[in-house]
């Protein structure tokens, strides 16, 4: 998608949140995080996605992963939307930061506009945007649904558990993977350097190529 995508430095912003005023850079840190953007308070998938944020922030946190919610409203109302949040999901505290956004500028610098929906207006609002950002402030993965879907935060917390292992080890997971289940070596690692790098072992699939490409192990 055009704009700010995979491999881009996010854009060091100054924003208005539910916390205070944040600088993008200094929120993330040396962390991975979850930037995610919504097309508007008061409204029924969006209720129900921040809801579910807050009901799995104990599994983001334990793997040191920071969120940061984005609407096209401001500070005032996304403080009186948590409270349906909460209530909706079962008093899941909405611990993390929500970022206002009322004149749409930050929405088009993080490239989180949905180019088919517009407000009342005729004003273009958020799409359901995520930006995973690495530590090094730098997108590692995006997801852009249209405002008729929902986001699934299971997909979220396995994607993030495989840039995690990808950016400690060189590897890469496979489809359907799943955290327990091999990953393969990456193709740029020889044979050679994988008994020294994976000292459990790998096994290498025989295929009709005979070409040892397809290479499993297991890390942590």
């Amino acid at each position: 998608m055009p704009g700010l995508t995979i491999g881009d430095t996010l854009p060091d912003l100054q924003v208005q949140t539910t916390h205070g005023t944040i600088k993008l850079h200094d929120y993330v840190g040396d962390s991975f995080t979850i930037i995610f953007s919504h097309p508007g308070d008061f409204t029924p998938v969006c209720t129900t996605e921040l809801g579910m944020m807050a009901a799995y922030t104990s599994k983001f946190e334990e793997r040191g992963v920071k969120l940061l919610g984005l609407s096209a409203d401001d500070v005032e109302s996304h403080k009186k939307w948590i409270k349906d949040i909460e209530a909706f999901n079962n008093g899941h505290k909405v611990t993390y930061p929500i970022a206002a956004d009322p004149d749409r500028s930050i929405i088009k610098q993080l490239n989180m506009v949905d180019p088919d929906e517009t407000d009342s207006s005729g004003n273009n609002v958020p799409s359901r945007a995520l930006h995973i950002v690495g530590p090094d402030k730098k997108i590692k993965l995006s997801f852009l649904y249209p405002a008729s879907t929902g986001r699934n935060m299971d997909e979220v917390v396995r994607v993030v558990d495989s840039l995690q292992r990808a950016t400690k080890h060189k590897i890469a997971t496979p489809a359907n993977w799943k955290p327990g289940e091999a990953v393969v070596i990456s193709p740029s690692v020889s044979n050679e350097e994988a008994k020294q790098m994976f000292p459990q072992g790998y096994k290498t699939t025989d295929l009709p190529s005979k070409k040892d490409y397809l290479r499993f192990t297991n890390v942590d």
